[in-house]
């Protein structure tokens, strides 16, 4: 029970990582953060291959599925973030 947990963790960790490599500009995010926004990648990566390809809505995906889910969960939560900022300026 314990090692598919820490495997999600380092996966989540890894994907997180690249995800946040590939995508541009600076990222305030902390090590659980990355490690959270790769396994959420990894579930919207399967959603996303679910709608192209069928299957199961909710499933994991395999690596580039998951990179490419937490480069979409980390361009939402930046524009997110940045609309939320903007209108407390205003």
């Amino acid at each position: 029970m314990l090692i598919p947990i820490i495997g999600w963790i380092v996966f989540g960790l890894i994907v997180g990582a690249i995800a946040r490599l590939i995508y541009p500009g600076r990222q305030g995010l902390g090590l659980v953060q990355t490690t959270l926004l790769g396994v959420a990648g990894s579930f919207v990566g399967g959603f996303l291959a679910s709608l192209l390809f069928g299957g199961s809505a909710v499933q994991a995906s395999g690596w580039i599925g998951s990179i490419i889910g937490s480069i979409a969960v980390l361009a939402i939560a930046m524009r997110w973030n940045r609309s939320s900022q903007q209108s407390h300026l205003n």
